[in-house]
C-alpha cells in the first residue's frame, strides 16, 4: 500500500498542467504499464527555474512527478542529471515495488531526457540508467 504523501500527492499534483512558455518540452511513456508523462521545462543561466507536467499515468507516477518537480526547481541541469532512484526513496521515504520502480521513475527520466535535449547532445537515457 502506499504512504501518506503518495496518496496526498497524488490527489492534489503540483507543477500540473503545460507552460505557457518554455525552453524545453519532452515526452515518454512507460510501455509496460501504459502512463505517459511531458514535462515543460524553463531554464535560465543552466538553472531550473520552473517545471511542469501533463499525465496520464497511476498514482505512483503522479505523486512521484508532483513530488520531483517540486524538489528540482532551482537545480542546476547538472545537480538534476545527477539524480537516480535513490532520490525519489529520499523523497518519499519509501521504497517502491520492482514491479511498479519504473513508474516512479518515469518523471527522473521525461526530465533527463528533455534536459538532454534542451543541451542538444544526444543522449537518450533509460529506465536501467537510473537504478
Amino acid at each position: 500500500m502506499y504512504n501518506e504523501t503518495i496518496i496526498f500527492y497524488s490527489k492534489n499534483p503540483v507543477n500540473k498542467g503545460e507552460m505557457d512558455t518554455f525552453d524545453v518540452e519532452y515526452f515518454e511513456e512507460n510501455e509496460i504499464c501504459g502512463d505517459d508523462l511531458k514535462v515543460y521545462l524553463k531554464i535560465d543561466d543552466s538553472k531550473i527555474t520552473d517545471w511542469s507536467f501533463t499525465w496520464e499515468t497511476a498514482i505512483i507516477t503522479t505523486a512521484c512527478a508532483s513530488i520531483f518537480g517540486e524538489s528540482i526547481v532551482w537545480m542546476t541541469l547538472e545537480e538534476v542529471l545527477e539524480k537516480k532512484y535513490n532520490y525519489i526513496v529520499e523523497l518519499i521515504e519509501s521504497e517502491v515495488s520492482s514491479r511498479r520502480k519504473n513508474a516512479s521513475l518515469l518523471w527522473l527520466l521525461t526530465t533527463h531526457n528533455a534536459i538532454h535535449k534542451y543541451l542538444e547532445d544526444w543522449i537518450i537515457v533509460e529506465f536501467e540508467d537510473l537504478i
